[in-house]
């Protein structure tokens, strides 16, 4: 065992230490989804239904708001090869969201008189008044977590992960036992925003400190400009594509139904987000060689074959959890079993298209990217608008459809814009027909299940 470990870890450091990061961080992150996952049926004993609506419209706000908190420039922290530039972004980014959340603050007191009456300002109660300190929060630890993979410190990225999972958890498990209601969620889901910012910031701190060159904050702003006028705009687009129906559907009906979602939307994601982001990371750090070298399609096509195969795992995976969500969180959930059937062809299709989607920043097509992710952000909208209007309901039905939509046609862009054709995909077909018989096979079995609904 001594031997295997050690060949291991030779292997990891031979690549440049790229593949023993990413395992430290999916440690990490594996460990936070592991406590969420154990504490979840605890969690849904304690809180109903109704509780996770609420939860879910207070998440869904802040997940909008924190993408442009700090204007998108701390994904450049990592770029610039001085430190004193790097720590020019760091400072502007934590001054940016500073002063984001202060104009939050005074917007939130202007028109709280005019939104007050407002079905979901209503359901927020007071914790309306904590969606601009999640933001802060969020911000916050994205900034210092992007300084920290400059400096290398994913150990310190890992724990601060599983700080996030014990205090989130433990503090949404402890309120839950003294019946604080969605408020312990919402607490929760604050110290999971913030855990380990102390951490970070004490060292990036220190870092800074040694840092004695100063650097003109004008030209920092002026070199790294595209950050807050593309990314910004595509992080919103994208965040909002998944966030904003979750308000729009508590906004439409009344209920738990955003619960439900929500909860789904979590059990799908837990495994599938761990797995398709490190596949997703290994690409990325590959493509541009094998870009270099002629061969990115071949590499792509490779890649694509192997994640067609793993996707079998989740309609089997969504069929085992119908039947045991009602034993697992409660037979008051039995609606999330249903969802989670819905959501299979877009976990699918999400699995295997979101890896490959770096190639678009690789192809230097952030425009065509924006305005891919602005499209999908108006189909699933238009798609809830038009199912609330003629049918009146099955509105995460067609969240889920029109998400599946998305993701099919973000495929065919992918695959385009590395050049895969028609006949590359047939090719990637007939290689797995195996696997694609056993999905139609399951998707069959699926259909007969929600038919029976």
């Amino acid at each position: 065992m001594k031997s295997l470990l050690v060949k291991i870890n030779t292997k990891l450091n031979a690549q440049g230490g790229f593949l023993k990061a990413v395992s430290v961080l999916v440690g990490g992150t594996a460990f936070a989804q592991f406590l969420a996952f154990l504490c979840l049926p605890i969690l849904t004993r304690l809180y109903s239904p109704e509780d996770y609506a609420v939860l879910g419209i207070y998440v869904a706000i802040v997940s909008i708001l924190s993408v442009i908190a700090c204007l998108r420039l701390e994904i450049a922290i990592p770029i610039p090869d001085k430190d004193e530039n790097a720590k020019s972004l760091l400072v502007i980014s934590l001054a940016i969201n500073v002063i984001f959340i202060a104009i939050l603050y005074l917007l939130l007191l202007l028109a709280y008189p005019l939104i007050k009456d407002f079905h979901i300002i209503q359901q927020l109660s007071i914790w309306i008044w904590f969606v601009p300190l999640g933001v802060f929060l969020s911000g916050l630890y994205s900034a210092l977590q992007y300084w920290s993979t400059r400096r290398k410190r994913f150990n310190d990225i890992a724990q601060t992960r599983m700080t996030q999972a014990v205090l989130g958890n433990g503090a949404s498990l402890g309120l839950g036992l003294l019946a604080w209601g969605f408020g312990g969620l919402i607490l929760g889901q604050l110290l999971s925003f913030g855990g380990g910012v102390l951490k970070l910031g004490s060292s990036a701190y220190k870092d800074i400190k040694q840092v004695t060159k100063k650097v003109a904050i004008k030209d920092t702003i002026s070199e790294y400009q595209n950050f807050p006028k593309f990314s910004t705009l595509e992080a919103l687009a994208n965040t909002s594509a998944i966030q904003l129906p979750l308000i729009i559907i508590a906004s439409l009906m009344i209920g738990p139904e955003v619960g439900y979602l929500m909860l789904a939307m979590k059990i799908m994601t837990l495994p599938m987000s761990l797995l398709g982001s490190t596949i997703s990371q290994v690409y990325y750090a590959q493509a541009a060689e094998k870009k270099q070298q002629g061969s990115l399609k071949e590499y792509t096509i490779d890649i694509l074959i192997q994640l067609q195969r793993i996707s079998c795992l989740i309609p089997i995976g969504s069929i085992i959890l119908y039947f045991l969500i009602p034993f697992l969180l409660g037979d008051k959930w039995y609606r999330t079993g249903e969802i989670i059937l819905w959501m299979v062809p877009w976990f699918i299709l999400q699995f295997i298209a979101s890896p490959i989607s770096m190639v678009m920043h690789l192809q230097g097509r952030q425009k065509q990217m924006l305005l891919l992710t602005a499209s999908g952000l108006l189909l699933r909208i238009s798609a809830i608008f038009f199912v609330v209007t003629y049918l009146g309901s099955y509105l995460a039905e067609a969240f889920a459809i029109s998400s599946a939509v998305f993701y099919l046609i973000c495929y065919f862009v992918f695959c385009k814009s590395i050049g895969i054709n028609l006949a590359s995909q047939f090719y990637i077909l007939r290689k797995n027909k195996f696997f694609i018989m056993f999905l139609l096979v399951t998707f069959v079995f699926n259909s007969l299940i929600m038919g029976a609904i």
